[in-house]
């Protein structure tokens, strides 16, 4: 439906993925401007790269574009919407709209999984910046090496995340694709965690025969795909588990918590990785963006030097700053296992005690995971739980922020306390937490904001 047309207006510009496909767009030779709310970094950043951006929503603003591109927080009713409608433009959602521009290129790797993309991706891109990859990047959050989330490079390869929320990654025809992990997130939409598989195996049904599947080893549904593939497919496998194509072997952890390791293919050593950011997750990250990178024909050492610079994308264990010697951080992760995840690697960093605060952002996703067998906060060694931030939905009645919390206790006592707002935990951790403790913050919601009420 873009085809034809060169200048299209993006509504909703300053959004994580939407300021990148904008970027990408301009790059291609479209004539770009853009509307957002508010102004932000990332519309700053696109200001500086020659792309008008109005902030504000007026009709006016469409000017002379020929097609628009929304997010999907843009809803129908919104005037530059109603406008285009009025003029009769073409007008298509970022993700479909992200398919189309896809096309373009003659290669795409399309990064997937419930967990890791955001890190996988900005990986690839930090590779490409810094010479190891001949790509453009397309990551679906925020870097400082990037200034904002696109590496502008190859146009002829596209390397993007795509998101398995609502199906948007079926939008894309990838020749590539990785799938990091299946797990049951999304709920609000998936109707179980067969449907978010089926949905995993329908995205690689998009691939061409003999299209190339890297999967991680360590997930058992992805290992299932990777032994069934929906389609003639070739298949290259990364992670912990024996059997695995590219494994992680003598693993070592810096006080920092970043791991060094060895990289094994078949049998054979491939060489040494080192990170600077915490974690046995992001062994896993690092293997995918390996593997992907490998499979492009590039050299080891190249790949290597650019993990070794990576540095975490925002809103992934984040440094907020210190308070009476009490460090703090902030995660993105809301999800069991992103938590687990996100815990283990700071139990690494060197402290004295680990308080994690961590607000629920969907009535749903508390509801379905976080009221029995609650398991993932082994590694906190306290857990307070405001209310439960609302997100898309309404709160019924139905489940309640202590409810999580008795769900904690009932695996370790003791652990969680239900404190219902940030100024009552900063009072709390005030006087409980002390020098060289740490405090880390989780949520998808609004929680990076509250954050800094704590400090």
């Amino acid at each position: 439906m873009l085809k034809g047309k060169k200048r299209i207006h993006l509504i909703g510009i300053g959004g994580s993925s939407m300021n990148g496909l904008a970027q990408i767009l301009k790059s291609r030779g479209y004539e770009v401007t853009g509307s957002d709310r508010d102004s932000s970094p990332f519309t700053q950043r696109l200001i500086e790269l020659g792309i008008p951006v109005f902030i504000g929503h007026e009709a006016s603003q469409l000017g002379t574009a020929e097609a628009v591109i929304y997010s999907a927080a843009i809803k129908e009713n919104n005037v530059e919407r109603i406008e285009a409608s009025k003029r009769n433009l073409v007008q298509l959602e970022r993700s479909v709209a992200l398919g189309e521009i896809a096309e373009e290129y003659s290669e795409v790797v399309g990064i997937a999984g419930c967990h890791g993309k955001t890190t996988i991706t900005s990986m690839l891109a930090r590779i490409a910046q810094l010479g190891g990859l001949e790509a453009t990047v397309h990551v679906g959050g925020d870097t400082d090496f990037l200034s904002g989330g696109t590496h502008i490079g190859s146009s002829s390869l596209l390397i993007t995340e795509a998101c398995e929320y609502v199906d948007s990654f079926l939008t894309l025809s990838p020749t590539i694709a990785l799938i990091n992990n299946i797990d049951n997130d999304h709920l609000d939409y998936f109707r179980d965690l067969d449907a978010i598989t089926d949905a995993f195996r329908k995205f690689l049904a998009k691939l061409p025969q003999n299209g190339l599947f890297i999967g991680c080893y360590d997930d058992l549904r992805v290992r299932a795909l990777l032994n069934n593939p929906p389609k003639q497919l070739k298949t290259k496998s990364y992670g912990l588990s024996e059997g695995a194509d590219y494994i992680a072997k003598d693993i070592s952890f810096k006080d920092d918590g970043s791991p060094v390791f060895k990289v094994v293919h078949k049998g054979e050593p491939l060489g040494r990785l080192e990170l600077n950011i915490p974690g046995t997750h992001n062994i896993i990250n690092a293997l995918g963006a390996l593997v992907v990178s490998l499979s492009l024909n590039e050299r080891f050492e190249d790949i290597a030097l650019g993990l070794l610079h990576y540095t975490n994308a925002k809103r992934r264990f984040e440094f907020y700053g210190k308070r009476n010697g009490v460090s703090y951080y902030h995660d993105f992760a809301h999800h069991p296992a992103e938590i687990a995840a996100v815990l283990e690697g700071a139990s690494r960093v060197k402290h004295n005690k680990l308080f994690c605060v961590f607000q629920c952002n969907s009535y749903t996703r508390a509801k379905t995971l976080f009221t029995k067998n609650v398991t993932c906060f082994k590694d906190a060694d306290f857990v307070l739980v405001p209310d439960i931030y609302p997100g898309r939905e309404i709160d019924d009645g139905s489940v309640h922020a202590k409810d999580m919390v008795y769900a904690i206790n009932e695996q370790q006592a003791n652990k969680a306390r239900y404190i219902a707002t940030f100024e009552e935990i900063r009072a709390c951790l005030d006087n409980e937490a002390k020098s060289g403790d740490m405090v880390i913050t989780l949520g998808s919601g609004d929680v990076y904001k509250q954050t800094r009420k704590l400090l």
